[in-house]
């Protein structure tokens, strides 16, 4: 079977996930057929994907043509033969318990055509297992959604024992075509990949507060806001559901081991049916409609906890890539996007080090004696290779000092990076930053390695979402102070403006206030289609500070500018690269890549020429007959520099030259 041979697909279950892929399928022009075991179950389900449509179609994302449209191509059903006639892909989301699945697919076997492909949702339980239930395992795979399925991007496909490899291409495709970003899970492993990341994450943060390593606030408080992750691990607990995890955790025990024996801790409060969000009690407390309450000080932060938190994570990691289950960028992908990640775990491991990691765990191991500090066997293999990713072209920049705030790496097809490395506080841009960026820009500028710079925010949610008032306000409040403050930003900012190689600003996320100024230094910016922009500092009855007031007016035209800044209002992508802005709109999935193959392509141009050419167009905004005079000077001055013979030769040979800025 091909993508194009797939016409109808049955999706068993009208829960939250069976109406939500429902709703992914129906909106992607697929007939679909949802079934579930009752009327009121099925009702519900179709009443939820019409809210949805509804909404979609309200907040501009979809089109009232074809959110009714997509509404029309779902027919809910109760009867199984019925549902699943026609199907050529059956995708099954049921409870979550191995009786109940194995019942639901050997009724499904007596009536399902025998083209159709079965594919599972399941989070954890064994795909091998379910498929020997069917007379058709070569023809079964996984096909886990993340929840809420229209928002989340990851899909794992997942193969079974007996799993063909056409299957997987065709469910690969098939997610794809969905709008989703697939990542293959090798080998049906309990856990497969995320939940193979979190769930121990979140039983070794549970042993930590057992053994009176740290206290729940010390865990939280380290995990969201020194490791960076999107929650505190007891937050992400409640938020998932504290029962959800301890089920599969003892799955997991059951099937991989003693590593995996959840904490008593998670046990009483499942018994105690406290599971989070949902009961209204957790390890924090929403009765009162509150979410968790995680703490920034930083004073919490504990250097066991993230040590011992990145160890057993670094370790999971290891058995996935030593099996051959998944790479370490498949895995990074599948976390980052399932997990909501800044960084996938691989990445975090190989930047706090995993010889450091590998020896902590031992440590653990020896102290503790508890299976769940046992080092997986390619664990050392990696420590000895120096990380998961073999990466010897870049790394800090050579003469850089230990930023606080700012990431400076070495040029990667001389492409140097700098990253705003914020993400607890969305990349805001605090004095520090300020003075760090200019110290980097001193290092790139003086390293004739470096023929591109890539400008980048750490984390999904913020490129930058502008300055940091807290750390502003403490030594800006003075008006004299103030303007030296401005005047300060101007000049950072005014250098990586007239730095004499290509800047790309790379835009994920929000990108306001002095985020914006900062990326209208940069000579070309490429954003994901999930960013927003804008100059806020009119509804906090300010101005822009740091060159905004000039530099967006060149950009966009006067017009444009001044509807930025007096709206004070939030653009998109799309509408920021209608108005010149944005040169280069990218999915999200496609962005890092993107971004660097962008900034390496004007790495490799001709390094004399890019210098005249960005000291006559900056100098002919302020006066054009000298900016005229430069284009000449700069025409004078390469003509018959060795670029332009090696240009010409590579013109005439076929080849692609290689500039070296002589």
């Amino acid at each position: 079977m091909e993508l194009e041979d797939i016409n109808t697909i049955a999706v068993l279950g009208a829960g939250n996930m069976g109406h939500g892929i429902a709703e992914v399928a129906a909106i992607a022009g697929y007939d679909v057929r949802m079934r579930d075991i009752n009327d009121e179950f099925v009702q519900n389900g179709y009443e939820q994907i019409e809210w949805s449509l509804g909404k979609l179609a309200e907040n501009d994302q979809l089109t009232e043509e074809a959110a009714d449209a997509a509404l029309e191509r779902v027919t809910p059903l109760v009867d199984m033969e019925e549902a699943v006639a026609d199907a050529d892909v059956v995708i099954e989301a049921v409870p979550e318990q191995m009786e109940i699945k194995k019942e639901v697919y050997t009724d499904l076997e007596a009536v399902a055509p025998d083209r159709a492909i079965f594919a599972t949702n399941t989070s954890s339980l064994s795909i091998t297992d379910l498929s020997e239930v069917t007379e058709r395992p070569e023809r079964f795979c996984g096909m886990h959604f993340f929840n809420p399925p229209i928002r989340m991007d990851l899909v794992e496909v997942i193969s079974g024992a007996h799993t063909a490899d056409e299957t997987l291409d065709v469910v690969e495709d098939l997610a794809d075509d969905l709008g989703k970003t697939p990542v293959r899970v090798r080998k049906d492993v309990p856990g497969f990949i995320v939940n193979r990341i979190l769930v121990p994450l979140m039983n070794e943060a549970a042993w930590l507060v057992e053994d009176d390593v740290a206290t729940i606030e010390e865990v939280d408080a380290t995990t969201k806001f020194d490791i960076g992750l999107p929650m505190g691990s007891f937050e992400l607990a409640d938020y998932v559901g504290i029962d959800v995890g301890y089920h599969v955790l003892e799955y997991m025990h059951e099937v991989a081991g003693e590593r995996y024996e959840p904490c008593p801790l998670l046990e009483s409060k499942v018994e105690s049916e406290e599971f989070g969000q949902k009961s209204g009690q957790g390890f924090y407390d929403y009765e009162d409609g509150d979410g968790a309450d995680v703490s920034m000080d930083e004073e919490l932060f504990s250097e066991t906890v993230k040590e011992r938190l990145l160890a057993v994570v670094a370790n999971e990691v290891a058995y996935l890539v030593g099996d051959d289950v998944a790479s370490p960028t498949e895995i990074d992908t599948a976390v980052k996007l399932g997990g909501r990640w800044p960084n996938g775990p691989a990445k975090f491991a190989d930047e706090y080090g995993v010889e450091t990691l590998a020896d902590a765990l031992e440590d653990a191991d020896a102290e503790t004696d508890h299976p769940r500090y046992e080092p997986f066997d390619y664990l050392a293999t990696v420590a000895e290779e120096g990380g998961f990713y073999d990466d010897t072209s870049a790394g800090e920049m050579t003469g850089a000092p230990d930023f606080e705030t700012i990431e400076l790496t070495h040029p990667r097809d001389g492409v140097a990076q700098i990253e705003l490395d914020r993400p607890q506080q969305m990349n805001s841009i605090s004095i520090t930053l300020v003075e760090e960026l200019d110290t980097a820009l001193d290092l790139v500028d003086g390293d004739d390695s470096v023929r591109a710079l890539l400008l980048t925010g750490a984390g999904s949610k913020a490129f930058s979402a502008g300055a940091d008032f807290m750390s502003i306000a403490g030594s800006g409040a003075d008006p004299y102070e103030a303007i030296e403050l401005s005047k300060d930003g101007q000049e950072t900012f005014g250098r990586l403006e007239e730095l004499e190689l290509p800047v790309v600003a790379a835009i994920d996320g929000y990108c306001l206030g002095g985020g914006m100024e900062l990326a209208m230094c940069a000579d070309i910016r490429i954003s994901t289609s999930r960013s927003e922009f804008g100059q806020p500092e009119f509804d906090l009855g300010l101005l822009p500070g740091w060159g905004g007031t000039q530099r967006l007016q060149r950009i966009v035209g006067m017009g444009r500018a001044k509807e930025i800044i007096f709206t004070a209002e939030r653009f998109p992508a799309e509408e920021m690269a209608e108005f010149g802005f944005v040169n280069e709109v990218v999915d999200p999935d496609e962005f890092e890549t993107a971004a660097h193959d962008y900034a390496a392509k004007l790495a490799g141009g001709p390094p004399l020429a890019m210098r005249y050419t960005k000291r006559a167009m900056h100098k002919g905004w302020d006066n054009h007959e000298a900016g005229l005079e430069i284009e000449s000077l700069g025409f004078g001055h390469v003509v018959n520099s060795e670029d332009v013979h090696e240009g010409i030769n590579a013109f005439f040979g076929d080849d692609e030259p290689e500039f070296e800025g002589q």
